[in-house]
């Protein structure tokens, strides 16, 4: 997913950049188009990455190359007959919609950031997102099995030991993850809360009145609610599940979605597409509920501590991240430098098999929680060697080896497809 996030974030920096200079095509293959403006981005986008000179000639070609290869890959999909469905299409794309609301907070910001509707941007993220599928799946396809032999990674390191040289210093961590905003006496103080307003409206309130009042969505609020027709996937799921299944002229019950309490009324329908308004109630934390999540997490933390427990079990009933959870809070293994500021904060001052004390962590534009963090193992900065250091090169010589059945794959491709440079 984090390609993913990237190929999204060039190609809404593409459509801006593309608008700014006059384009050309600089290479064609098969039946698609390369442009000046595309290469110049992203030599610009890689030397920034690389510490390189985006104006190189050299360089420029090694980014014309490998958009090139892209494009084989894609016209081989093609005729491959590499399907994907638009449900996966909707996926990929709803998805990252949710990351962009997670980073800008609303639909709107994200609309008013890149000056067009949130449909716009669907629509024109859609052809590239399902080539970028294909793209994958063909390539998951006939490289994803390709491993190295315990000979081949022995073989690797001992040709390749020099360029390995030294391994930073690794560390395996766990957490347990609480988010105040989920404890139940916050959550019933708001729901409550728009009850309260619910049966005011069933009662006679004007919903246009008491959404402009009360409502904590600031992109509908002042319009009365009012959010406008949207298609399906836009919404929360929670949101949505409602929303699509009234009549018109309803209003529902209080919905719960991650950013609160809802009151939706349905006021048209089109097609697939829903005219709605709501009135949002977001669960704010008080400082009882922050108080409370602490005070959990270091009671978690001294049973372990005391034997009544390990932190693994803990994790996995107790802890919110539903990600880790299942693993016993299992966030990985890594070396000190890949660790963000607030990880290299908690566990520079913890000893191998020592749990931090609560601490608080953002994870989003005005989201927060707290965690404990458990480091399991510290491995100090070595020379690498296949002992200790196996399962990294054994990575490395996989990588090596796909490269290379890639890189001959690609030759045959050039070969069969036509393709033509014309900088």
């Amino acid at each position: 997913m984090k390609n993913f996030f990237l190929f999204v974030l060039i190609f809404f920096t593409s459509v801006i950049y593309s608008q700014e200079i006059i384009d050309k095509i600089v290479a064609v293959v098969d039946n698609e188009i390369i442009l000046q403006s595309e290469l110049n981005f992203q030599a610009s986008l890689y030397a920034s990455q690389r510490g390189a000179d985006p104006n190189s000639p050299e360089f420029k070609k090694e980014i014309l190359n490998s958009l090139i290869d892209e494009k084989l890959v894609y016209a081989q999909a093609q005729l491959d007959s590499i399907q994907v469905t638009e449900a996966e299409v909707d996926q990929r794309i709803d998805y990252q919609v949710q990351v962009l609301q997670q980073q800008y907070g609303t639909v709107q910001n994200i609309e008013k950031l890149y000056g067009m509707s949130i449909e716009r941007i669907k629509r024109e993220l859609r052809d590239d997102v399902r080539k970028n599928l294909m793209v994958q799946r063909l390539r998951e396809k006939n490289f994803a099995g390709i491993e190295a032999t315990r000979r081949e990674v022995e073989d690797f390191f001992n040709n390749y030991k020099d360029s390995i040289g030294t391994i930073p210093e690794k560390l395996k961590i766990y957490h347990i993850f609480v988010n105040p905003k989920t404890n139940s006496r916050l959550k019933k103080k708001y729901r409550d809360f728009a009850q309260a307003i619910l049966d005011s409206i069933k009662a006679g309130a004007n919903f246009e009145e008491m959404a402009k009042k009360y409502s904590e969505d600031p992109g509908s609020a002042q319009y009365g609610g009012d959010l406008g027709f949207v298609k399906r996937g836009v919404f929360y799921p929670e949101f949505e599940s409602v929303a699509f299944a009234m009549k018109e002229g309803d209003i529902s019950d209080v919905v719960e979605s991650p950013v609160g309490f809802h009151i939706i009324q349905l006021l048209e329908r089109r097609g697939e597409s829903i005219h709605t308004r709501h009135i949002l109630i977001k669960i704010k934390a008080d400082e009882n509920a922050d108080l409370d999540a602490i005070e959990f997490l270091t009671n978690l933390r001294d049973s372990v501590i005391k034997g009544n427990g390990t932190f693994q079990y803990f994790a996995k009933k107790y802890s919110e991240d539903k990600e880790t959870a299942p693993f016993g809070g299992e966030l990985g293994t890594y070396y000190l430098n890949q660790l963000d500021k607030h990880l290299l904060d908690v566990v520079s001052k913890l000893k191998e098999g020592e749990i931090s004390f609560p601490r608080r962590i953002e994870y989003g534009q005005g989201t927060y929680g707290y965690h404990i963090v458990y480091l399991q193992s510290r491995v100090p900065q070595h020379i690498a060697n296949l002992k200790e250091d196996y399962a990294e090169i054994k990575k490395l010589a996989d990588e090596y080896m796909k490269q290379k059945e890639y890189d001959k794959w690609i030759a045959g491709l050039k070969d069969k497809i036509y393709w033509d440079v014309r900088l």
